[in-house]
């Protein structure tokens, strides 16, 4: 920068030469110098002051813009955030085979507070404890006004109840949106379904986990988002469900039973289309686990798959149709059953001491249902073939079904196959099985003799499993039950139309404690086939200690009690599965043909 002087000396000596005052020289140059100070500072001013200008006009644009944006969207409360993984909400639903929904989700909100946020913790307690009764209003306090940040007050609250929390209008009481399971049929299916509960949870969403049945047999594939929201489709039929339910439990109250329960298979496909266990609960409010006393008291109990009993008569129809099988016999061979039968210090008498006479065919030993000749055919067959026949029907195994409760139901097994145990086993004791077990059995036998696996997994075309038994073996045991139930045992067990084949099966109940058998408490069974001669469906109804009271003598066997329920299932379910009654053609018998 070139500084001007104030005094050039040039000027000065022409001033003083013209007899000019020098001094104006100098006031003269100060002047224009502080003027050209003067515009410098305008200058630099004014460009501050657009630029400042022009950060103000930009703060604007953009708060302009967010109040837009905001303006725009849906309310929302304030989150309060943490790092972590994303929790994953979204669940697929449920449905049965006809695609009608069992499970299914529904959004709700989850209720938070924020104490440090509170205006007024005592009041905000007393307004949550007139909203939710199990609430205390002094515990609200005590963590409204103490050190915690945050606190969970409810997981999952109504729309109304919402409100009435909105109401109460305090900035600390804030929501969380939830996605929480709903069963909109309540008990039906409920331990086929189990329930599901919440696992992770922030107060954005929360992470809807199964805790029984297929919900947590099938949870990773629930959550799984490949699914594109394809539901998970069953076998199970929800208007058979509902009906077999409903009728077992008014068979179970009527027959004064502590639990029952029922399976409806088809014999092709091992589709379970009903699966029924009584007491049950709620899964909407899933009941809490016991933690002391018998686990079977529990509604949480899946007598169908979990429950593994002595049976009783109803395995009487598998050393039948391995006699046959191995041509040891036909339907028509006479078998010993004078008794008692002696085999050291054990002896196997007739229910009741009852006396059939020194021999019965195989079929009447079924439809009589004899110990004792059922006793000695499985002494033809032997102990290791026995077993290697149940072994092959699947009741060696836990139960193959997509459940989690399906491992616990494994069968118990004698320890030491000795002549005896195959005798008992002959007739179902001995051996415990579930009813899931067994109806798989009945399927496998009587639908030709190919093996099929129960499953809840809708399927489109029938099982191609190993051949147990030849199908003219098959037929005979479909015409040997349809015998039980046409003038045997299960003679209450006839519907009309459907030519329902069956074996009944009554068991005492073994003591929990010190061993043997209570003299007073049975398990009912009714293993049932229709229509029997072209077999399209297996039913195994199980009653838990029936007493069956009209007559003066108390009667609990399950020609009286499991056979009747049984009975009333397949009446009413029947239709619903697309079966036509047929009616079949009276005896000829006294009728004299003539000719035109």
């Amino acid at each position: 920068m070139i500084r001007t002087p104030l005094r050039p000396l040039a000027r000065i000596l022409r001033a003083r030469e013209k007899g000019e005052n020098p001094d104006v020289i100098e006031r003269e140059n100060k002047r224009l110098r502080h003027e050209a100070m003067r515009d410098r500072e305008r200058m630099r001013a004014e460009g501050r002051l657009l630029v400042l200008g022009s950060m103000f006009v930009g703060a604007f644009f953009v708060v302009g813009m967010r109040m837009g944006a905001l303006a725009a969207t849906d309310p929302s409360e304030p989150r309060a955030s943490a790092a972590g993984s994303a929790i994953m909400a979204q669940r697929a639903d449920i449905v049965d085979r006809n695609g009608r929904v069992l499970a299914t989700n529904l959004e709700t909100h989850a209720l938070y507070a924020q104490p440090p946020q509170m205006v007024d913790p005592v009041a905000a307690a007393r307004g949550l404890a007139s909203i939710f009764p199990d609430l205390k209003e002094d515990e609200l306090v005590e963590n409204f006004t103490g050190k915690r940040k945050f606190l969970w007050i409810k997981k999952k609250i109504s729309p109304e109840q919402m409100q009435a929390v909105h109401e109460i209008g305090d900035p600390g009481l804030l929501f969380g949106p939830r996605e929480m399971r709903l069963y909109p049929n309540g008990p039906i299916a409920a331990h086929v379904l189990g329930g599901a509960s919440f696992g992770r949870e922030g107060v954005a969403s929360a992470e809807v986990i199964g805790v029984a049945g297929v919900e947590k047999q099938f949870d990773a594939d629930l959550r799984d988002p490949a699914r594109d929201d394809a539901p998970l489709q069953l076998s199970l039929d929800l208007t058979v469900q509902a009906t077999v339910e409903r009728v077992l439990h008014g068979g179970m109250t009527i027959m004064n039973a502590k639990g029952a329960a029922a399976v409806l298979m088809d014999v092709s496909t091992g589709e379970i289309i009903a699966l029924a266990s009584l007491p049950d609960f709620d899964p909407n409010s899933r009941p809490r686990v016991l933690t002391e006393g018998d686990a079977s008291d529990s509604p949480l109990f899946n007598r169908a798959v979990q429950g593994v009993y002595e049976l009783g008569s109803v395995f009487k129809i598998f050393t039948a149709a391995q006699t046959i099988e191995l041509g040891l016999g036909n339907a028509d061979t006479l078998i010993d059953t004078k008794g008692p039968l002696t085999w050291g210090r054990h002896r196997i008498r007739e229910f009741r001491n009852k006396n059939y006479g020194p021999f019965l065919s195989v079929t009447d030993v079924m439809v009589k249902s004899s110990n004792i000749g059922t006793a000695r055919m499985a002494m033809e067959i032997g102990g290791a073939r026995q077993q290697d026949f149940l072994r092959s029907l699947g009741f060696f195994e836990a139960t193959p079904l997509e459940m989690v409760e399906a491992a616990s139901g494994r069968p118990l097994l004698p320890r030491n196959w000795s002549d005896i145990s195959t005798m008992t086993v002959s007739y179902g004791h001995g051996i415990s099985s579930s009813p899931v077990h067994l109806a798989a059995g009945y399927a496998s036998l009587l639908n030709g003799g190919t093996r099929v696996r129960p499953t809840l997994i809708k399927r489109a075309a029938p099982q191609v499993g190993e051949q147990v038994v030849r199908p003219e073996t098959s037929a005979a045991a479909r015409d040997m039950l349809r015998a039980v139930v046409a003038r045997g045992t299960a003679s209450f067990g006839d519907v009309e139309g459907y030519r329902v084949g069956g074996k009944t099966g009554t068991a005492d109940k073994p003591r929990p404690r010190g061993g043997g058998y209570y003299d007073d408490k049975v398990i009912a069974t009714f293993a049932s086939v229709f229509p029997a001669d072209d077999p399209k469906y297996v039913l195994v109804v199980t009653l838990d200690e029936p007493v069956e009271t009209s007559d003066d003598e108390p009667r609990r066997t399950a020609g009286w009690t499991a056979v009747p329920v049984a009975a009333e299932i397949i009446r009413r379910t029947a239709p619903l599965m697309g079966l036509r009654p047929e009616i079949e053609p009276a005896a000829l018998e006294g009728v004299t043909l003539t000719s035109n």
